[in-house]
C-alpha cells in the first residue's frame, strides 16, 4: 500500500521547486539535467515528482509542442512559510516562542545577530502597537 503524500514539502519537491524559482518555468527535461548535475535522477522519477506536486498545488504547467512546461504555483516565501508552521505543530506546540528559545540556547548566535533579531523583535513590537491604536475601539 502506498503510504500517503506529505502535506509539506519533501527534499526532492523542494529541489524541483529551487529549479523553477531560478528558472521562472521549465520542461521535465530541463529539470532533471538540472537537478542531474548535483546527484543523477532519472526522468521518469522527475515526471512522477511533477504530478505529485501538481496534486498537491505547487505547480502548473503548459502545453508546448509534445512537452509541459511547469511553473511553481507557490512562492519560496510562501513554502517557508508553510514549512515552518508545520514544524511549529509537529514539535514545537504551535509556539514560536519555545522554537525562539530552542534555537537560542541549542545554536551559536554571533552577538551581532542577537543585536539584529533584538531591533527586528522592537521593530515588530512598535508596528504591532501602531495597528493597535489605529483599530476602532470595540473592533477586535
Amino acid at each position: 500500500m502506498a503510504r500517503p503524500p506529505s502535506p509539506t514539502l519533501t527534499e526532492s519537491e523542494r529541489a524541483i521547486l529551487e529549479v523553477l524559482w531560478d528558472k521562472g518555468e521549465a520542461s521535465v527535461r530541463e529539470v532533471t539535467d538540472e537537478l542531474s548535475r548535483r546527484k543523477a535522477v532519472a526522468y521518469t522519477t522527475v515526471l512522477t515528482m511533477f504530478a505529485t506536486l501538481g496534486k498537491k498545488g505547487f505547480v502548473t504547467h503548459r502545453a508546448e509542442g509534445r512537452a509541459f512546461i511547469y511553473r511553481a504555483a507557490i512562492t519560496r516565501e510562501l513554502a517557508r512559510k508553510q514549512a515552518l508552521d508545520h514544524l511549529l505543530q509537529q514539535f514545537f506546540d504551535g509556539s514560536p516562542n519555545v522554537l525562539a528559545q530552542h534555537l537560542l540556547s541549542e545554536h551559536d548566535i554571533e552577538q551581532t545577530e542577537l543585536k539584529a533579531l533584538q531591533r527586528k523583535v522592537s521593530a515588530a513590537k512598535s508596528g504591532a502597537a501602531r495597528a493597535d491604536a489605529t483599530k476602532p475601539k470595540g473592533k477586535p
